[in-house]
C-alpha cells in the first residue's frame, strides 16, 4: 500500500497563523485572498474560498474557542483541479467528535443556520479529526467552474 500523497509536494502553498476572534479573521480573509495561490484563481472561485474560510474560522472562534482565546492556523494549498485547506485549532472538540450535518432548517432560518450546509456544498473530501488536542478540519474546493 503506498502511502498517501504530500499535499505540499510541488504545490503553491500558504500559511496563516491568526487569533480567533472576529477582526483577525476578517484580515485573515483578505491575506489568504491577496496572495498565491487564491489570488490567482478567478473572481468567483477566490469567492467561494473566501466565503467557506469565513464560515469556517468563525464557526472556530464562536464555538472551539467560545470560553478562551486562541489560535488558528490556515494552510491552503494549490494541487490539480483543486485547492486543498486545512484548519488546525486547540479550541474544544467538535461535540460528538463528529462534523455537523449541515441540514437546512425546514422554517426560518437562524443566525448562523445554514454554515455547515454551504461548506458542505462548496467543498469536497470534507474531513474532521481530533488529534493530539488539536481539531484538524481539512477539505478541498474544486477549480472548476
Amino acid at each position: 500500500m503506498q502511502p498517501a500523497p504530500d499535499p505540499f509536494v510541488q504545490a503553491d502553498t500558504h500559511d496563516l497563523v491568526l487569533r480567533a476572534e472576529p477582526a483577525s479573521v476578517r484580515a485573515a480573509l483578505l491575506a489568504v485572498t491577496a496572495v498565491s495561490p487564491v489570488a490567482d484563481l478567478s473572481p468567483d472561485l477566490r469567492g467561494t474560498v473566501e466565503l467557506v474560510l469565513a464560515e469556517v474560522l468563525n464557526n472556530v472562534a464562536e464555538h472551539a474557542y467560545a470560553d478562551s482565546a486562541g489560535h488558528v492556523a490556515v494552510t491552503v494549498a494549490l494541487q490539480p483541479g483543486v485547492l486543498w485547506c486545512e484548519v488546525v485549532d486547540e479550541g474544544a472538540p467538535m461535540p460528538g467528535s463528529t462534523l455537523p450535518e449541515g441540514r437546512l432548517p425546514k422554517d426560518d432560518l437562524p443566525e448562523g443556520g445554514f454554515g455547515w450546509h454551504l461548506i458542505r456544498t462548496m467543498t469536497r473530501d470534507l474531513q474532521y479529526r481530533r488529534q493530539r488536542g488539536t481539531n484538524r478540519l481539512t477539505f478541498i474546493i474544486p477549480l472548476q467552474e
